[in-house]
């Protein structure tokens, strides 16, 4: 299964990367269908060291969540840029991950990449790579 995005949202999510660097940048992944992502929400990363770390705003979580509840979009996954290059989920990615089955986009070298969080995934246990349609 492909997951859709728009040219123009790949581009927002590298120039977020762009400018949080060295940090990494971090949101969630939100659409009206599990496989079309319609909407990035950007959050600040609230790691104790974001420059190797990433944390999620709690708040906006929830918010996410309870929007979801109330007919809104849905929460896809979430995203955050690798300033090291490296264009797939590390270690500590998999190792903090909620195994949820949401997707991860991984933003890295002018790239964004793709994975679903699973039990027993292909890398580290916890990734599988999904392709990304951008259109």
């Amino acid at each position: 299964m492909a997951i859709r995005i728009s040219s123009a949202l790949i581009a927002d999510l590298l120039k977020e990367a762009e400018w949080a660097a060295p940090n990494e940048c971090c949101g969630l992944l939100s659409g009206t269908r599990d496989d079309h992502i319609e909407t990035i929400t950007r959050s600040p990363n609230l790691a104790h060291d974001p420059l190797r770390h990433f944390e999620i705003d709690p708040a906006i979580l929830i918010a996410a969540e309870r929007a979801h509840r109330s007919g809104g979009d849905r929460l896809i996954g979430y995203y955050h840029a690798h300033p090291n290059g490296r264009r797939e989920p590390s270690l500590t990615d998999a190792k903090m991950a909620a195994q949820d089955g949401r997707l991860w986009l991984v933003i890295a070298n002018g790239d964004v990449s793709a994975w679903f969080n699973v039990r027993e995934g292909a890398l580290h246990g916890a990734f599988e790579p999904v392709e990304l349609d951008i259109h």
